[in-house]
């Protein structure tokens, strides 16, 4: 049994996987997703700091959740967040499209395929190139 300290809170609690926060912070934390997600609903031109402003919530957390892609900028936005491999700007993730592609294609070829060994045709000793004449 793995027991953690909340990151939020500081109370203990048995850790299985993802962010080190107890199950109460973490729903408290997607009741906070739901009002954002909500705020932005209602505002559709609105920018990151006006958000967490009127929800009370970091900023940080806001781009966490837009790296997760829970939540994206609109296409016609001048805001966005930086790809981390190249640095372009995106909407919303980890990387552009062209950085995934790039990954894509490197792990497809660091995973080499096995050769499929052809069957060897064994020559009859009878098989001649050579022209033949039937007898009748």
């Amino acid at each position: 049994m793995n027991v953690r300290n909340c990151k939020k809170c500081g109370r203990l609690f048995n850790y299985i996987a993802g962010p080190p926060t107890c199950p109460a912070c973490r729903e408290e934390l997607e009741v906070k997703f739901r009002e954002v997600k909500e705020y932005i609903r209602e505002h559709k031109i609105t920018g990151v700091n006006e958000v967490a402003e009127a929800c009370d919530i970091d900023v940080r957390q806001i781009h966490q959740w837009v790296r997760e892609e829970r939540l994206e900028f609109s296409e016609d936005s001048a805001v966005g967040i930086d790809c981390e491999s190249c640095g372009t700007m995106i909407r919303s993730g980890r990387f552009c499209e062209k950085c995934k592609a790039g990954m894509a294609k490197e792990f497809g070829e660091s995973i080499k395929k096995p050769e499929v060994k052809k069957p060897e045709h064994k020559k009859d000793p009878h098989d001649n190139p050579k022209m033949r004449f039937l007898s009748e």
